[in-house]
């Protein structure tokens, strides 16, 4: 198994630095390197937006989640997912046309511009960071922390934490977004192929669905029902999950940058429509790998059953080729993320000079790759759960964001950045245990998110009727 990792690795790190030198020398200015030159073509769009969205905790963190807490899991993502695509076509385009009406250079920016003041940029800048850093730290913790299992002796998880932020910031800064759009086109092929195999595999390894799930019935039946044995799916958890999920395309840069540089209309719809493919194609398999360990490990921790089940339960040409397309599920969505916020920190600067201006956007994308690294080392393991606390956390932004792609230039003023930074404060409060994350019953993030809603929404209707009166 070790030499055919090294031969995939080897070959797998080449091609991400050919494609990032490659693409260095096609750049001439900070919108080639940050935003790709602004025009993806629809299959670019479905593969870096799939690559981007499908991560490790889809990959290592959802077949966890089956495991442990039952088919509620695949509710908790593949319903979300396909209320994202909708939510991608129908507000897409809105959002295009108000984003590149003015010209897009980051979210927060956009808030700027919109808002009339850097409050409302500044506060959508925090919100990303504080939410995001999070999601970066466990791309790298979790494929760390599985090599270091599948590798005892060899590197702690820290060291394989360094080692994959090097080789991502290693092509990244090199090649830019054009680089990164490309990569996540490799890197997309390799996790769909990599996670059949895996998840056949797996389903045979149980005698086939049928026969597995009635294994489950005879051994946990809960499992086979919402919301779980440890009751997690509840309603509010599986609602408030989805409508995170739903806006994560306008509340994650990442995600929201590749919207705005599709090269058009018909094209984000196309891609769109692919993603959601996409979606059921990865996601359905991570079903059959939870319920190979339902039935065959339920006793053991995560990061022993998805060793024990990626790859000492492989055959090892295939164990090698998990691995990898582990690292590239990792390195795809933490790159985007990371580089995501330096275009966020460039679209806030007001710097002219276009040299000085891409210079301390790639100080700022080392900076931030560093504070993940350092957050990652402290992390837990409970993927799936710490992305969705960070899908939570950024969904907050949204009735800041929507005003902004609906509403009047200018007509937000402050009271909502204001009402939205208080909310941020108030949730990140809930998760260090200074506040309850319940109140009379309702979920402290839903109950945040409809706040904000109808705050947005009694501004505007107080906008409108002075704006009538006037």
């Amino acid at each position: 198994m070790m030499l055919a990792l090294i031969v995939v690795g080897i070959v797998y790190l080449s091609l991400l630095i050919g494609v990032s030198v490659w693409q260095r020398r096609l750049q001439t200015n900070s919108k080639d390197y940050l935003f790709a030159g602004g025009s993806l073509p629809t299959v670019l769009g479905l593969f870096t937006f799939a690559a981007t969205l499908f991560s490790t905790f889809t990959l290592l963190g959802m077949p966890d989640l089956f495991r442990v807490h039952g088919v509620g899991a695949w509710h908790f993502l593949a319903v979300s997912d396909m209320a994202l695509i909708f939510g991608v076509i129908w507000i897409g385009y809105h959002f295009r046309k108000a984003a590149l009406r003015q010209g897009f250079y980051g979210m927060a920016g956009f808030m700027n511009q919109r808002y009339g003041n850097r409050l409302a940029g500044g506060v959508a800048f925090f919100g990303v960071f504080i939410f995001l850093i999070p999601y970066v730290a466990i791309q790298i913790k979790g494929v760390s922390d599985f090599v270091a299992h599948a590798f005892p002796g060899t590197l702690p998880g820290w060291g394989w934490s360094v080692l994959m932020v090097s080789v991502m910031l290693l092509y990244s800064e090199l090649g830019g977004l054009k680089a990164i759009v490309y990569n996540d086109a490799i890197q997309g092929l390799i996790v769909l192929v990599v996670i059949w195999i895996v998840g056949i595999n797996c389903l045979q390894g149980v005698g086939g669905l049928s026969a597995g799930y009635a294994t489950l019935q005879q051994q946990e039946p809960a499992l086979l029902s919402v919301p779980g044995p440890k009751g997690l799916f509840t309603p509010q958890f599986l609602i408030g999950s989805m409508v995170a999920i739903l806006l994560i395309p306008f509340t994650q840069p990442q995600v929201s940058i590749r919207l705005a540089i599709m090269r058009d209309d018909r094209s984000m719809y196309r891609m769109a429509v692919g993603v959601g493919v996409f979606a059921i194609l990865v996601i359905l398999p991570t079903a059959f790998i939870g319920l190979y360990g339902s039935v065959r490990y339920p006793e053991l921790s995560a990061f022993e059953f998805l060793t024990q089940t990626l790859i000492r339960d492989q055959p090892p040409t295939l164990a090698a080729f998990v691995l990898i397309g582990l690292l590239a599920a990792a390195i795809s969505t933490a790159d985007s993320q990371i580089f995501a916020l330096g275009t966020e920190l460039r679209s806030i600067l007001a710097i002219k000079d276009d040299r000085r201006l891409l210079r301390i956007t790639k100080v700022g994308i080392g900076v931030f790759a560093l504070v993940a690294l350092a957050f990652s080392i402290v992390s837990g393991d409970q993927l799936a759960l710490l992305a969705r606390t960070s899908f939570a956390g950024t969904s907050l932004l949204a009735p800041m964001i929507f005003y902004a792609i609906f509403g009047r230039r200018g007509a937000g003023s402050k009271v909502l950045p204001l009402m939205t930074l208080a909310g941020i404060l108030v949730f990140v409060g809930s998760l260090f245990g200074v506040i309850g994350d319940h109140v009379a019953g309702l979920r402290l993030d839903l109950l945040l998110l409809i706040g904000l809603a109808l705050t947005a929404l009694g501004v505007g209707l107080m906008n409108e009727s002075v704006a009538e009166t006037s």
